[in-house]
């Protein structure tokens, strides 16, 4: 049955009817629960939810709020579907050592995965050359978060706020580009490290 929809413009708009129903039981089954567990969360009786859900009866207000409050949404979920993501079937394959390379004084960065300009990260290989902070002569700090990973050798990681980290192969972080950071290579050979920057 369709129902009238007044905007704020006043405009009506015909629109098909709200399947409660089908929400709840949506949601229901989304989070994994029976009925008589959703019933115990709501404070309603497991018949009352299985009539809503197959259109038997219409809820009223007070009966939405419970439901609202016991599966823990909001009460305009029992009014909308919530949006499908569709896969954007987007993939970038690099192969070992075939990365676009940027070679500064401190470090030697291998790009990665650089086909798509509107990524939002960018992973890179890095070869570390810098031994002290001397090398750089200021913070590095850039808009983002960023990840790091050793991936062979020893580095220290320097950052603004903490002190000094010693590093070896395996080890990672997470950590605000904005805070002030650099890396340098401990190990007698450049360490190499994996970097992958959000935009």
């Amino acid at each position: 049955m369709p129902m009238a929809v007044v905007s704020s413009k006043n405009e009506v708009r015909v629109v098909g009817a709200i399947g409660i129903g089908a929400q709840l039981k949506s949601i229901r089954t989304r989070n994994k629960l029976t009925l008589k567990e959703a019933a115990n969360l709501t404070n309603l009786a497991p018949s009352t939810l299985s009539k809503i859900e197959n259109e038997q009866i219409s809820p009223t207000f007070t009966v939405m709020q419970k439901l609202a409050t016991g599966l823990n949404i909001e009460l305009p979920q029992l009014f909308t579907k919530p949006k499908v993501v569709q896969a954007t079937g987007r993939r970038d394959v690099t192969i070992k050592d075939q990365g676009n390379y940027h070679l500064t004084s401190t470090y030697e960065h291998e790009l990665l995965c650089t086909q798509f300009s509107n990524k939002k990260m960018m992973p890179y290989k890095c070869k570390v050359h810098a031994r002290s902070f001397d090398d750089f002569g200021e913070w590095v700090r850039h808009s983002g978060e960023e990840y790091m990973l050793v991936l062979d050798g020893e580095v220290q990681l320097l950052t603004e706020f903490y002190e000094p980290v010693n590093m070896v192969e395996g080890d990672s972080v997470y950590y605000d580009a904005m805070m002030g950071h650099l890396v340098i290579s401990v190990s007698e050979n450049d360490a190499q490290i994996l970097w992958v920057t959000t935009k």
